[in-house]
Protein backbone atom coordinates (compact mmCIF):
# COMPACT_ATOMS: atom_id res chain seq x y z
CA UNK A 1 0.00 0.00 0.00
CA UNK A 2 1.16 3.51 -0.78
CA UNK A 3 0.92 5.45 2.44
CA UNK A 4 0.12 9.10 2.84
CA UNK A 5 2.98 11.32 3.94
CA UNK A 6 1.71 12.65 7.23
CA UNK A 7 3.89 15.74 6.99
CA UNK A 8 2.92 16.70 3.45
CA UNK A 9 -0.36 18.50 4.00
CA UNK A 10 -0.17 22.17 4.90
CA UNK A 11 -3.89 22.81 4.35
CA UNK A 12 -6.47 23.25 7.08
CA UNK A 13 -9.18 22.73 4.45
CA UNK A 14 -10.58 19.27 3.76
CA UNK A 15 -10.04 17.87 0.28
CA UNK A 16 -11.32 15.02 -1.89
CA UNK A 17 -9.62 13.88 -5.07
CA UNK A 18 -11.85 12.51 -7.82
CA UNK A 19 -9.86 10.30 -10.17
CA UNK A 20 -11.55 9.65 -13.49
CA UNK A 21 -10.65 6.14 -14.66
CA UNK A 22 -13.59 5.09 -16.83
CA UNK A 23 -11.85 5.20 -20.23
CA UNK A 24 -11.10 1.89 -21.97
CA UNK A 25 -7.96 3.02 -23.78
CA UNK A 26 -8.50 1.15 -27.04
CA UNK A 27 -5.39 2.74 -28.55
CA UNK A 28 -3.27 0.64 -26.18
CA UNK A 29 -4.25 -2.45 -28.26
CA UNK A 30 -4.43 -4.45 -25.05
CA UNK A 31 -6.78 -6.76 -23.16
CA UNK A 32 -5.84 -4.83 -20.02
CA UNK A 33 -7.40 -1.47 -19.12
CA UNK A 34 -5.20 1.47 -19.99
CA UNK A 35 -4.87 2.71 -16.41
CA UNK A 36 -3.39 -0.62 -15.27
CA UNK A 37 -0.42 -0.40 -17.62
CA UNK A 38 2.70 0.18 -15.58
CA UNK A 39 5.43 2.79 -15.32
CA UNK A 40 8.39 1.79 -13.16
CA UNK A 41 6.43 -1.27 -11.96
CA UNK A 42 3.42 0.70 -10.74
CA UNK A 43 0.15 1.10 -12.61
CA UNK A 44 -0.65 4.54 -13.98
CA UNK A 45 -3.59 4.87 -11.62
CA UNK A 46 -1.23 3.79 -8.84
CA UNK A 47 1.03 6.74 -9.64
CA UNK A 48 -1.92 9.11 -9.41
CA UNK A 49 -3.04 7.60 -6.09
CA UNK A 50 0.47 7.88 -4.67
CA UNK A 51 0.72 11.47 -5.83
CA UNK A 52 -2.59 12.64 -4.32
CA UNK A 53 -1.73 11.02 -1.01
CA UNK A 54 1.60 12.84 -0.97
CA UNK A 55 -0.30 16.05 -1.66
CA UNK A 56 -2.30 15.67 1.55
CA UNK A 57 -5.70 14.71 0.13
CA UNK A 58 -8.14 13.40 2.75
CA UNK A 59 -10.45 11.25 0.63
CA UNK A 60 -9.97 9.51 -2.68
CA UNK A 61 -12.95 8.88 -4.95
CA UNK A 62 -12.44 6.90 -8.16
CA UNK A 63 -14.88 6.84 -11.07
CA UNK A 64 -14.54 3.63 -13.06
CA UNK A 65 -16.36 2.04 -15.99
CA UNK A 66 -18.89 -0.78 -15.65
CA UNK A 67 -17.50 -4.28 -15.22
CA UNK A 68 -14.01 -3.08 -14.36
CA UNK A 69 -13.39 -5.22 -11.30
CA UNK A 70 -9.69 -5.31 -12.17
CA UNK A 71 -9.46 -1.53 -11.86
CA UNK A 72 -11.47 -1.61 -8.64
CA UNK A 73 -9.13 -4.22 -7.17
CA UNK A 74 -6.03 -2.21 -8.05
CA UNK A 75 -7.42 0.94 -6.44
CA UNK A 76 -8.40 -0.83 -3.22
CA UNK A 77 -5.05 -2.62 -3.04
CA UNK A 78 -3.27 0.72 -3.05
CA UNK A 79 -5.82 2.68 -1.04
CA UNK A 80 -8.29 0.50 0.91
CA UNK A 81 -10.22 3.56 2.11
CA UNK A 82 -10.97 4.75 -1.43
CA UNK A 83 -14.59 5.30 -2.49
CA UNK A 84 -15.42 3.79 -5.87
CA UNK A 85 -18.34 4.70 -8.10
CA UNK A 86 -19.32 3.42 -11.53
CA UNK A 87 -20.06 5.67 -14.50
CA UNK A 88 -22.53 3.55 -16.46
CA UNK A 89 -22.52 5.84 -19.53
CA UNK A 90 -19.58 7.92 -20.68
CA UNK A 91 -21.12 11.28 -21.48
CA UNK A 92 -18.19 13.55 -20.74
CA UNK A 93 -16.02 14.69 -17.85
CA UNK A 94 -18.76 16.63 -16.04
CA UNK A 95 -21.01 13.58 -16.22
CA UNK A 96 -18.19 11.49 -14.73
CA UNK A 97 -17.78 13.84 -11.77
CA UNK A 98 -21.53 13.85 -11.15
CA UNK A 99 -21.42 10.06 -10.98
CA UNK A 100 -19.63 10.62 -7.67
CA UNK A 101 -22.15 13.19 -6.40
CA UNK A 102 -23.36 11.03 -3.54
CA UNK A 103 -19.80 10.65 -2.26
CA UNK A 104 -18.99 14.34 -2.68
CA UNK A 105 -22.02 16.27 -1.44
CA UNK A 106 -20.80 19.43 0.25
CA UNK A 107 -18.61 17.65 2.77
CA UNK A 108 -15.30 18.90 1.41
CA UNK A 109 -13.81 22.37 1.20
CA UNK A 110 -11.79 21.49 -1.90
CA UNK A 111 -12.28 19.07 -4.78
CA UNK A 112 -9.56 17.95 -7.16
CA UNK A 113 -10.50 16.40 -10.49
CA UNK A 114 -7.72 14.23 -11.93
CA UNK A 115 -7.22 11.65 -14.66
CA UNK A 116 -5.85 8.16 -14.08
CA UNK A 117 -3.80 8.31 -17.29
CA UNK A 118 -1.76 11.36 -16.22
CA UNK A 119 0.93 9.60 -14.16
CA UNK A 120 3.69 12.22 -14.15
CA UNK A 121 1.92 14.92 -12.15
CA UNK A 122 3.76 16.08 -9.03
CA UNK A 123 2.25 16.50 -5.57
CA UNK A 124 3.52 20.07 -5.28
CA UNK A 125 1.62 20.99 -8.44
CA UNK A 126 -1.62 19.81 -6.85
CA UNK A 127 -0.88 21.79 -3.72
CA UNK A 128 -0.30 24.89 -5.85
CA UNK A 129 -3.57 24.25 -7.65
CA UNK A 130 -5.50 24.19 -4.36
CA UNK A 131 -4.10 27.39 -2.85
CA UNK A 132 -6.36 29.93 -4.60
CA UNK A 133 -9.42 28.08 -3.28
CA UNK A 134 -8.54 29.14 0.25
CA UNK A 135 -8.66 32.78 -0.94
CA UNK A 136 -12.15 32.52 -2.41
CA UNK A 137 -11.65 31.08 -5.88
CA UNK A 138 -14.37 28.78 -7.17
CA UNK A 139 -12.34 27.17 -9.96
CA UNK A 140 -8.60 26.74 -10.56
CA UNK A 141 -7.61 25.02 -13.80
CA UNK A 142 -4.18 23.63 -14.67
CA UNK A 143 -2.78 24.56 -18.05
CA UNK A 144 0.43 24.16 -20.02
CA UNK A 145 2.10 25.90 -22.94
CA UNK A 146 1.83 23.37 -25.74
CA UNK A 147 4.53 22.92 -28.33
CA UNK A 148 1.77 21.80 -30.68
CA UNK A 149 -1.64 22.94 -29.35
CA UNK A 150 -3.74 21.17 -32.02
CA UNK A 151 -6.52 19.16 -30.42
CA UNK A 152 -6.24 20.69 -26.96
CA UNK A 153 -8.75 22.95 -25.26
CA UNK A 154 -7.55 26.58 -24.98
CA UNK A 155 -7.41 28.82 -21.92
CA UNK A 156 -9.09 32.16 -22.49
CA UNK A 157 -7.73 34.49 -19.84
CA UNK A 158 -7.51 38.06 -18.59
CA UNK A 159 -4.40 38.46 -16.48
CA UNK A 160 -4.37 35.60 -14.00
CA UNK A 161 -8.14 35.17 -14.25
CA UNK A 162 -9.87 32.50 -16.31
CA UNK A 163 -12.72 33.55 -18.59
CA UNK A 164 -13.38 30.26 -20.36
CA UNK A 165 -11.87 27.00 -21.56
CA UNK A 166 -12.72 26.38 -25.18
CA UNK A 167 -12.44 22.88 -26.64
CA UNK A 168 -10.49 22.78 -29.90
CA UNK A 169 -13.48 21.62 -31.98
CA UNK A 170 -15.61 24.47 -30.62
CA UNK A 171 -12.94 27.20 -30.77
CA UNK A 172 -12.84 30.06 -33.27
CA UNK A 173 -9.79 30.54 -35.48
CA UNK A 174 -8.58 33.34 -33.17
CA UNK A 175 -8.99 31.15 -30.10
CA UNK A 176 -7.02 28.37 -31.75
CA UNK A 177 -4.03 30.69 -31.94
CA UNK A 178 -3.76 30.49 -28.15
CA UNK A 179 -0.99 28.10 -27.00
CA UNK A 180 -1.95 27.99 -23.32
CA UNK A 181 -3.83 24.70 -23.25
CA UNK A 182 -6.00 22.73 -20.88
CA UNK A 183 -4.54 19.72 -19.06
CA UNK A 184 -7.99 18.68 -17.85
CA UNK A 185 -6.96 18.84 -14.19
CA UNK A 186 -8.95 21.17 -12.00
CA UNK A 187 -9.51 22.28 -8.41
CA UNK A 188 -13.04 23.29 -7.37
CA UNK A 189 -14.58 24.91 -4.33
CA UNK A 190 -16.43 22.08 -2.62
CA UNK A 191 -19.42 24.17 -1.56
CA UNK A 192 -20.30 25.43 -5.05
CA UNK A 193 -18.91 22.69 -7.33
CA UNK A 194 -21.93 20.40 -7.63
CA UNK A 195 -24.34 23.24 -8.32
CA UNK A 196 -22.13 24.58 -11.11
CA UNK A 197 -21.55 21.15 -12.66
CA UNK A 198 -25.27 20.37 -12.67
CA UNK A 199 -25.80 23.56 -14.71
CA UNK A 200 -23.57 22.32 -17.54
CA UNK A 201 -25.35 21.59 -20.82
CA UNK A 202 -24.31 19.36 -23.73
CA UNK A 203 -24.55 21.94 -26.51
CA UNK A 204 -21.06 21.33 -27.89
CA UNK A 205 -20.13 19.46 -31.08
CA UNK A 206 -19.53 16.22 -29.15
CA UNK A 207 -22.88 16.36 -27.36
CA UNK A 208 -21.07 15.70 -24.09
CA UNK A 209 -21.09 17.43 -20.73
CA UNK A 210 -17.73 19.23 -20.54
CA UNK A 211 -16.36 19.96 -17.09
CA UNK A 212 -14.47 22.85 -18.65
CA UNK A 213 -17.78 24.75 -19.00
CA UNK A 214 -17.72 25.25 -15.24
CA UNK A 215 -15.40 28.23 -15.78
CA UNK A 216 -18.01 30.20 -17.74
CA UNK A 217 -20.73 29.19 -15.29
CA UNK A 218 -18.63 30.48 -12.41
CA UNK A 219 -18.08 33.74 -14.28
CA UNK A 220 -21.83 34.19 -14.85
CA UNK A 221 -22.42 33.61 -11.15
CA UNK A 222 -19.85 36.18 -10.14
CA UNK A 223 -17.41 33.59 -8.87
CA UNK A 224 -13.67 33.83 -9.50
CA UNK A 225 -11.73 31.38 -11.66
CA UNK A 226 -7.94 31.25 -11.88
CA UNK A 227 -5.33 29.11 -13.59
CA UNK A 228 -1.94 27.66 -12.89
CA UNK A 229 0.65 26.52 -15.43
CA UNK A 230 2.62 23.26 -15.34
CA UNK A 231 5.32 21.90 -17.62
CA UNK A 232 3.85 20.11 -20.64
CA UNK A 233 5.76 16.94 -19.80
CA UNK A 234 4.28 16.80 -16.29
CA UNK A 235 0.66 16.81 -17.49
CA UNK A 236 1.25 14.45 -20.37
CA UNK A 237 -1.58 11.96 -20.86
CA UNK A 238 -0.87 8.38 -21.90
CA UNK A 239 -3.13 6.98 -24.60
CA UNK A 240 -0.96 4.47 -26.45
CA UNK A 241 2.19 2.43 -25.93
CA UNK A 242 4.42 5.02 -27.57
CA UNK A 243 3.30 7.60 -25.01
CA UNK A 244 3.66 4.96 -22.30
CA UNK A 245 7.32 4.50 -23.21
CA UNK A 246 7.87 8.27 -23.15
CA UNK A 247 6.30 8.52 -19.71
CA UNK A 248 8.51 5.63 -18.54
CA UNK A 249 11.60 7.48 -19.75
CA UNK A 250 10.59 10.66 -17.93
CA UNK A 251 9.86 8.86 -14.69
CA UNK A 252 13.06 6.82 -14.87
CA UNK A 253 14.95 10.08 -15.27
CA UNK A 254 13.34 11.42 -12.10
CA UNK A 255 14.17 8.26 -10.16
CA UNK A 256 17.80 8.20 -11.33
CA UNK A 257 18.34 11.87 -10.55
CA UNK A 258 16.80 11.46 -7.12
CA UNK A 259 19.01 8.46 -6.37
CA UNK A 260 22.20 10.20 -7.49
CA UNK A 261 21.41 13.35 -5.54
CA UNK A 262 20.88 11.14 -2.47
CA UNK A 263 24.35 9.58 -2.74
CA UNK A 264 24.22 6.82 -5.37
CA UNK A 265 26.90 6.65 -8.06
CA UNK A 266 25.75 5.61 -11.53
CA UNK A 267 28.41 5.58 -14.23
CA UNK A 268 25.80 5.26 -16.99
CA UNK A 269 22.44 6.20 -15.42
CA UNK A 270 20.54 5.96 -18.69
CA UNK A 271 21.16 2.18 -18.66
CA UNK A 272 19.94 1.62 -15.09
CA UNK A 273 16.23 0.96 -14.55
CA UNK A 274 14.61 1.55 -11.17
CA UNK A 275 11.24 0.74 -9.66
CA UNK A 276 8.94 3.34 -8.11
CA UNK A 277 9.79 1.85 -4.68
CA UNK A 278 13.55 1.21 -5.02
CA UNK A 279 15.37 2.30 -1.86
CA UNK A 280 19.10 3.04 -1.66
CA UNK A 281 21.49 3.74 1.19
CA UNK A 282 24.49 6.04 0.96
CA UNK A 283 27.55 5.46 -1.19
CA UNK A 284 25.96 2.78 -3.32
CA UNK A 285 27.73 2.22 -6.64
CA UNK A 286 25.67 0.90 -9.55
CA UNK A 287 27.45 -0.15 -12.73
CA UNK A 288 25.75 -0.04 -16.18
CA UNK A 289 22.81 -2.18 -17.31
CA UNK A 290 21.26 -3.03 -13.96
CA UNK A 291 17.51 -3.54 -13.43
CA UNK A 292 15.83 -3.01 -10.06
CA UNK A 293 12.37 -4.56 -10.00
CA UNK A 294 9.67 -3.93 -7.44
CA UNK A 295 10.48 -4.19 -3.74
CA UNK A 296 14.28 -3.80 -3.66
CA UNK A 297 16.17 -2.08 -0.85
CA UNK A 298 19.93 -1.57 -0.93
CA UNK A 299 22.06 -0.76 2.12
CA UNK A 300 25.05 1.57 2.48
CA UNK A 301 28.30 0.99 0.61
CA UNK A 302 26.93 -1.71 -1.69
CA UNK A 303 28.49 -2.25 -5.11
CA UNK A 304 26.26 -3.61 -7.87
CA UNK A 305 28.15 -4.76 -10.93
CA UNK A 306 26.91 -4.66 -14.51
CA UNK A 307 24.05 -6.68 -16.05
CA UNK A 308 22.42 -7.69 -12.77
CA UNK A 309 18.68 -8.02 -12.10
CA UNK A 310 16.85 -7.77 -8.76
CA UNK A 311 13.26 -8.28 -7.56
CA UNK A 312 11.80 -8.14 -4.02
CA UNK A 313 15.24 -8.33 -2.46
CA UNK A 314 16.85 -6.85 0.67
CA UNK A 315 20.56 -6.15 0.43
CA UNK A 316 22.46 -5.21 3.58
CA UNK A 317 25.42 -2.86 3.69
CA UNK A 318 28.81 -3.57 2.10
CA UNK A 319 27.52 -6.35 -0.13
CA UNK A 320 29.05 -6.89 -3.56
CA UNK A 321 26.87 -8.32 -6.33
CA UNK A 322 27.46 -9.34 -9.92
CA UNK A 323 28.21 -8.98 -12.71
CA UNK A 324 25.38 -10.97 -14.32
CA UNK A 325 23.70 -11.80 -11.00
CA UNK A 326 20.00 -12.43 -10.55
CA UNK A 327 18.33 -11.98 -7.17
CA UNK A 328 14.72 -13.17 -7.20
CA UNK A 329 11.85 -12.55 -4.76
CA UNK A 330 12.46 -13.44 -1.14
CA UNK A 331 16.23 -12.96 -1.22
CA UNK A 332 17.92 -11.34 1.78
CA UNK A 333 21.65 -10.67 1.75
CA UNK A 334 23.51 -10.00 4.98
CA UNK A 335 26.37 -7.59 5.64
CA UNK A 336 29.35 -8.01 3.34
CA UNK A 337 27.85 -10.83 1.29
CA UNK A 338 29.44 -11.50 -2.10
CA UNK A 339 27.30 -12.75 -4.98
CA UNK A 340 29.34 -13.30 -8.12
CA UNK A 341 28.82 -13.71 -11.84
CA UNK A 342 26.02 -15.93 -13.15
CA UNK A 343 24.64 -16.63 -9.68
CA UNK A 344 20.88 -16.89 -9.17
CA UNK A 345 19.36 -16.64 -5.68
CA UNK A 346 15.66 -17.14 -4.91
CA UNK A 347 13.83 -17.05 -1.55
CA UNK A 348 17.05 -17.44 0.38
CA UNK A 349 18.63 -15.76 3.39
CA UNK A 350 22.38 -15.37 3.00
CA UNK A 351 24.25 -14.69 6.26
CA UNK A 352 26.84 -11.98 6.89
CA UNK A 353 30.08 -12.44 4.99
CA UNK A 354 28.95 -15.49 3.03
CA UNK A 355 30.23 -15.93 -0.53
CA UNK A 356 28.55 -17.40 -3.62
CA UNK A 357 30.96 -16.31 -6.27
CA UNK A 358 30.39 -18.34 -9.44
CA UNK A 359 27.76 -20.08 -11.53
CA UNK A 360 25.43 -21.28 -8.77
CA UNK A 361 21.71 -21.57 -8.04
CA UNK A 362 20.59 -21.12 -4.43
CA UNK A 363 16.83 -21.43 -3.93
CA UNK A 364 14.65 -21.94 -0.81
CA UNK A 365 17.71 -21.89 1.40
CA UNK A 366 19.38 -20.42 4.46
CA UNK A 367 23.14 -19.92 4.26
CA UNK A 368 25.00 -19.21 7.49
CA UNK A 369 27.49 -16.43 8.07
CA UNK A 370 30.92 -16.71 6.42
CA UNK A 371 30.06 -19.89 4.51
CA UNK A 372 31.58 -20.38 1.07
CA UNK A 373 29.54 -21.87 -1.76
CA UNK A 374 31.73 -23.23 -4.55
CA UNK A 375 31.24 -22.73 -8.27
CA UNK A 376 28.44 -24.70 -9.88
CA UNK A 377 26.66 -25.54 -6.62
CA UNK A 378 22.91 -26.15 -6.88
CA UNK A 379 20.29 -26.50 -4.19
CA UNK A 380 17.90 -29.06 -5.69
CA UNK A 381 14.75 -27.59 -4.17
CA UNK A 382 11.93 -28.86 -6.42
CA UNK A 383 10.66 -32.37 -7.16
CA UNK A 384 8.07 -31.34 -9.72
CA UNK A 385 5.35 -30.94 -7.08
CA UNK A 386 6.76 -29.29 -3.95
CA UNK A 387 9.59 -26.98 -2.89
CA UNK A 388 12.01 -28.04 -0.14
CA UNK A 389 14.51 -26.13 2.01
CA UNK A 390 18.29 -26.35 2.24
CA UNK A 391 19.94 -25.17 5.47
CA UNK A 392 23.68 -24.55 5.55
CA UNK A 393 25.24 -23.51 8.84
CA UNK A 394 27.93 -20.95 9.58
CA UNK A 395 31.51 -21.31 8.31
CA UNK A 396 30.61 -24.21 6.04
CA UNK A 397 32.49 -24.94 2.82
CA UNK A 398 30.61 -26.40 -0.15
CA UNK A 399 32.95 -27.66 -2.85
CA UNK A 400 32.52 -26.82 -6.52
CA UNK A 401 29.93 -28.58 -8.68
CA UNK A 402 27.96 -29.95 -5.72
CA UNK A 403 24.25 -30.78 -5.78
CA UNK A 404 22.41 -30.49 -2.46
CA UNK A 405 19.20 -32.53 -2.57
CA UNK A 406 16.65 -30.78 -0.35
CA UNK A 407 15.32 -31.09 2.27
CA UNK A 408 18.80 -31.20 3.76
CA UNK A 409 20.81 -29.63 6.55
CA UNK A 410 24.56 -29.07 6.59
CA UNK A 411 26.03 -28.19 9.96
CA UNK A 412 28.31 -25.39 11.10
CA UNK A 413 31.85 -25.75 9.82
CA UNK A 414 31.07 -28.76 7.65
CA UNK A 415 32.80 -29.50 4.34
CA UNK A 416 31.24 -30.97 1.20
CA UNK A 417 33.73 -32.37 -1.27
CA UNK A 418 33.67 -31.07 -4.84
CA UNK A 419 31.40 -32.89 -7.25
CA UNK A 420 29.27 -34.43 -4.51
CA UNK A 421 25.56 -35.20 -4.73
CA UNK A 422 24.52 -34.85 -1.09
CA UNK A 423 21.25 -36.52 -0.11
CA UNK A 424 21.59 -36.81 3.70
CA UNK A 425 22.21 -34.30 6.46
CA UNK A 426 25.85 -33.47 7.23
CA UNK A 427 26.83 -32.97 10.90
CA UNK A 428 28.80 -29.96 12.09
CA UNK A 429 32.52 -30.02 11.24
CA UNK A 430 32.15 -33.22 9.18
CA UNK A 431 33.32 -33.92 5.63
CA UNK A 432 30.75 -35.29 3.18
CA UNK A 433 31.89 -37.05 0.02
CA UNK A 434 29.26 -38.41 -2.36
CA UNK A 435 30.87 -39.36 -5.67
CA UNK A 436 32.08 -42.41 -7.53
CA UNK A 437 35.60 -43.75 -6.95
CA UNK A 438 38.12 -42.61 -9.56
CA UNK A 439 39.51 -45.28 -11.88
CA UNK A 440 42.72 -44.70 -13.91
CA UNK A 441 43.59 -46.93 -16.91
CA UNK A 442 47.20 -46.39 -17.99
CA UNK A 443 47.86 -45.82 -21.70
CA UNK A 444 44.14 -46.10 -22.48
CA UNK A 445 44.22 -42.82 -24.45
CA UNK A 446 47.13 -43.98 -26.63
CA UNK A 447 45.33 -47.18 -27.58
CA UNK A 448 42.09 -45.31 -28.25
CA UNK A 449 43.76 -42.85 -30.63
CA UNK A 450 45.59 -45.59 -32.56
CA UNK A 451 42.39 -47.57 -32.99
CA UNK A 452 40.48 -44.48 -34.13
CA UNK A 453 43.15 -43.47 -36.66
CA UNK A 454 43.19 -46.97 -38.17
CA UNK A 455 39.40 -46.99 -38.51
CA UNK A 456 39.48 -43.58 -40.21
CA UNK A 457 42.21 -44.73 -42.65
CA UNK A 458 40.11 -47.67 -43.80
CA UNK A 459 37.29 -45.36 -44.98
Amino acid sequence: MVSKDSGSSSFARSCAAIILAAGEGTRMKSDMPKVLHEIANLSMIGHVIMMVQEAGVDTLIAVIGPGREDVRAEILKLCPSAKIVVQEQRLGTAHAVLAAKSEIGERFDDLLVLFADTPLLRAETLQSLRKPLSSGAAVVALGFNAENPAGYGRFLTEGDRMIAIREHKDATEAEREVTLCNSGLMALDGKTAIGMIEAIENKNSQREFYLTDVVEIADRRGLASFYRVADEQEVMGVNDRVQLSKAEAVFQGRLRNGAMLAGVTMAAPETVFLSFDTRFGRDVHVEPHVVFGRGVSVGDHVRVKAFSHFEETKIAEQAEIGPFARLRPGTELGVGVKIGNFVEVKKAVIGDGAKINHLSYIGDATIGARSNIGAGTITCNYDGFFKYTTIIGEDAFIGANSSLLAPISIGNGAFVGSGSVVTDDVPANALALARGQQVVKLEWATAFREKARAKKARK
